[in-house]
């Protein structure tokens, strides 16, 4: 797997995978893209983030899942849809040998997306 030092953007960090997990990232990004329309584009933690009003969500290959970082707000609301999938507190790991649960991470990043947005009409 590619080194996880000095990613510029997050079309650098794609660029460093193969064609395969270049494609299963690009099609996270687009699905989370759809759903948080707003939010900032960066790297956080050398890992493809969005930012809105806070961190969103993170995400990130490795040698046999995509990793994703919903915090564990996101983890725990969404928890007995995330059960087929090996997860903690505040990640869920989906195996590169089966499809990406679009849906479900739409869903969830759109919970994040009304999260974060609320934060600040609380204070």
């Amino acid at each position: 797997m590619p080194s996880r030092k000095g990613y510029g953007s997050i079309d650098d960090y794609l660029e460093s995978f193969p064609e395969d997990i270049r494609e299963r990232l690009a099609a996270m990004r687009t699905a989370i893209g759809r759903v948080a329309p707003g939010a900032q584009e960066k790297i956080s933690y050398q890992m493809p983030t969005f930012y809105l009003n806070g961190n969103l969500v993170h995400f990130a290959a490795y040698a046999k899942h995509i990793g994703f970082y919903p915090t564990p707000s996101g983890i725990a609301k969404f928890k007995k849809e995330l059960s087929k999938y090996k997860n903690a507190k505040g990640s869920v790991q989906f195996p590169l040998e089966e499809p990406l649960p679009i849906g479900l991470i739409q869903r969830i990043v759109k919970y994040r997306v009304e999260e974060n947005l609320n934060k600040n009409r609380k204070s």
